[in-house]
């Protein structure tokens, strides 16, 4: 901060807003540790000239995602952006709850697959079942659970709404109770989009390897670690 020679008046160092970069900005009032905090009068949003704490950083949600993504566990993320894990754990599940689902293309054809994973420990299986639009090569939905008739269907039900053309599965027996004769079919190279897709996982999220020491120990962040990796 400076102090102003005329007014004696304390102004912001940058003089710009970090959400639009505007010049447009009025002091409005302290934060709880007396801080002085500015509003902007384009994007109505608030700010400080120095955080404190790195994790309210505007761009720290963008490198979370992207991180995410690029396959960093937790303790890496957090290493690299200088954040507490648990602070990480926080801001990941804030960033998954506002990702909404895109909607599901109508009458399309879709693939159906399961991967196997680990949870909480090394001898603890669950599987992650989603479906892929064959077009656009789209995730369109995904659950996780035990590899049951229960959990299939949570997904099978969500393409029965879209009304599909054709669903594609790899012949699992579960199948043939859950998706009419007509929809359903297996074939050769039927799954072939989302088997490399299952790679590209594993490849991406570390926590998805095989033959791994990295394993996710809460089935809430491998929720929200997979909605961010689909549609972050």
């Amino acid at each position: 901060m400076v102090v102003n020679d005329t007014s004696c008046n304390k102004v912001s160092d940058t003089k710009i807003c970090p959400s639009c970069k505007s010049h447009n900005i009025i002091e409005n009032g302290f934060t709880s540790n007396r801080k002085q905090q500015y509003f902007c009068k384009s994007c109505k949003k608030r700010c400080i000239d120095f955080y404190t704490n790195n994790a309210y950083y505007p761009w720290m949600n963008t490198k979370i995602i992207q991180f995410t993504k690029e396959g960093l566990g937790i303790r890496n993320t957090a290493r690299i952006l200088q954040i507490t894990t648990t602070t990480l754990l926080k801001r990941i599940f804030t960033i998954a709850m506002k990702i909404t689902v895109p909607p599901i293309p109508m009458g399309k054809s879709y693939e159906v697959d399961e991967m196997r994973t680990l949870i909480k420990k090394k001898d603890k299986l669950i599987w992650i079942v989603y479906a892929l639009e064959r077009e656009t090569k789209k995730i369109v939905s995904f659950n996780k659970g035990a590899r049951t008739n229960k959990t299939l269907n949570v997904v099978l039900k969500t393409l029965k709404l879209a009304e599909p053309k054709t669903i594609f599965t790899d012949g699992l027996k579960h199948y043939k109770y859950l998706i009419a004769k007509k929809l359903h079919s297996v074939k050769k190279f039927g799954t072939n989009h989302i088997e490399r897709h299952n790679l590209s996982m594993r490849t991406n999220l570390k926590r998805l390897n095989r033959r791994s020491i990295c394993f996710s120990r809460s089935y809430l962040i491998l929720h929200c670690i997979l909605k961010i990796y689909f549609w972050g």
